[in-house]
């Protein structure tokens, strides 16, 4: 008989991504009001240390796929290592994040067992006798669908930010079980040689707390660099919107957007972005938006908490003065 809120929890030389926190802390509460155990999955190669860590976090059993083969993330060799153990183990519900990883993997294994996939996920109701309703957005934000499940597991991604990360629990102890890796050769159509990852301090679009994008209005990619001196002074992150990219201004792992990145830090500055659509869907979540644009008729000023009607390259440095003024004091 099925059994259990699973949660995939994602990580990356050693640390725990923040999402996977923050589903783990939904799924304690899900877990609560089901009487379903909460089982936390980590794959990886070396990884026993971090059953403690999801464990404070309210696991009550932790799997560890660990195994060189699953050192790095590949498509195949996940799917296959995670199909087994599902079909093995039967949980009631299947949450990973909405990541590049869970992008990738969950329609693959959704397949592969069968299953219906509600993506995007930002909000979980528990149904007596639907089991649990995902809420997603549709019509890039506009709406918002219920799925119902009917397929067990219920499998979902969920996006960043939907969840707050609960206190851990320092006391909590879970039962901890190595999982037997067993990856059909079949399933490996590629071999993973190298990751090159680009070297910076800045944290990930999508963990960030604070964010300072660039549009079309930045005239060219070397006016990006007063956004850089923005972020660096808070700890913060670059964005950009699709106009920037396309104009090969900035990298495509710097665009906000539905094509993008969805991002919900609690300050986002749009500088130089008019607010088409596509770009809204994926910040329009963010707890404060603070916009920066010549033309007061701008579509962004029509989200933005505060509007600044005025040439960005003014603006801007202003803003880094005051900031370096608040972060010094």
């Amino acid at each position: 008989m099925p059994k259990g809120i699973w949660i995939l929890v994602e990580q990356a030389k050693g640390q725990i991504r923040k999402v996977s926190l923050e589903i783990l802390s939904q799924g304690r509460k899900i877990a609560d009001q089901t009487g379903e155990p909460l089982v936390a999955v980590i794959a990886g190669e070396g990884i026993a240390n971090l059953a403690k860590e999801v464990a404070e976090y309210g696991a009550d059993q932790v799997y560890l796929l660990d195994s060189p083969q699953l050192a790095q993330y590949t498509t195949g060799a996940y799917t296959s290592a995670l199909n087994k153990l599902i079909r093995e183990k039967e949980p009631k519900a299947f949450l990973l994040g909405f990541t590049g990883l869970g992008k990738d993997l969950a329609p693959r294994l959704a397949q592969r067992l069968g299953v219906g996939l509600a993506s995007d996920v930002t909000d979980i109701e528990v149904d007596p006798e639907k089991f649990l309703v995902f809420k997603r957005p549709v019509y890039t934000g506009n709406a918002f669908a219920f799925v119902e499940t009917t397929s067990i597991p219920a499998f979902a991604t969920v996006r960043a930010k939907s969840f707050v990360i609960a206190e851990p629990d320092a006391s909590r102890q879970a039962e901890v079980i190595q999982a037997e890796v067993s990856i059909d050769p079949s399933d490996l159509k590629a071999i993973l040689k190298e990751v090159a990852i680009a070297a910076s301090s800045r944290p990930a679009l999508t963990e960030a707390e604070f964010i300072v994008s660039g549009g079309r209005g930045m005239k060219g990619p070397e006016n990006f660099a007063i956004l850089e001196e923005l972020a660096d002074v808070v700890g913060g992150a670059v964005g950009a919107s699709r106009a920037a990219v396309d104009a090969e201004w900035i990298d495509n792992q710097f665009q906000v957007g539905q094509t993008g990145s969805i991002v919900a830090p609690t300050l986002y500055i749009a500088c130089g972005i008019s607010g088409a659509i596509q770009h809204l869907a994926g910040m329009g979540a963010s707890k404060f938006i603070v916009a920066i644009n010549k033309d007061p008729e701008a579509n962004i000023f029509t989200v933005a908490d505060y509007g600044i009607v005025g040439d960005l390259f003014e603006v801007v440095p202003l803003l880094t003065q005051e900031f370096k003024k608040l972060v010094n004091s």
